[in-house]
């Protein structure tokens, strides 16, 4: 009995002293990268590279920002026709802003263009249009990001991410879309 109770006494001192041990023991801090300095000044040129998902803004001929986005809901392929689910491929110009949008805050690009207007009207289909770069839908709380591939056809980014990307590209900023 005496041996089973030293047995126990031993037990739990090594418990205990495995919870002050795990108690002082700290993993490592990742420390968070500080944030970018706030652009100033306007862009000269959005990128975006659709395969990886990936939208840049240019200024002075260099990337000042990087950000993460969502495209059409089949995004493969350049945009055809209305209803098709692609992010059209191609240059492209910023031609209007809408702040009023169902999503929240979006730049409009000049998409469809005299090619793609004439080839949907021999094919007798719609081109499409209303392609905008902008935030997630209003409906949605703040902070909240829907995942994948989502919108009709258009660049999505997150409501801090757009209101960052409206502070700097008037009507006439220049817009790459590439494969």
């Amino acid at each position: 009995m005496i041996r089973l109770l030293r047995l126990l006494v031993y037990l739990f001192l090594l418990i205990g002293l495995g919870f002050i041990a795990a108690s002082m023991y700290s993993p490592p801090v990742r420390m968070a990268a500080p944030p970018p300095p706030p652009l100033t000044g306007t862009v000269e040129r959005i990128v975006i590279e659709k395969s990886a998902r990936r939208m840049q803004l240019i200024q002075d001929g260099k990337p000042v920002r990087t950000y993460q986005i969502a495209l059409g809901f089949t995004p493969e392929g350049d945009k055809l026709q209305q209803g098709d689910g692609k992010t059209p491929e191609g240059e492209f110009t910023i031609d209007r802003r809408n702040a009023e949008s169902a999503f929240h805050l979006s730049v409009g690009l000049n998409y469809p263009g005299a090619e793609d207007i004439q080839r949907a009207a021999e094919a007798g289909y719609s081109p499409g249009g209303d392609i905008f770069i902008h935030g997630q839908p209003n409906a949605l709380p703040e902070g909240f990001k829907l995942k994948g591939d989502w919108t009709a056809g258009c660049i999505a980014l997150t409501n801090a991410e757009m209101r960052e990307v409206w502070a700097v590209t008037p009507i006439g900023t220049k817009v790459e879309i590439r494969p």
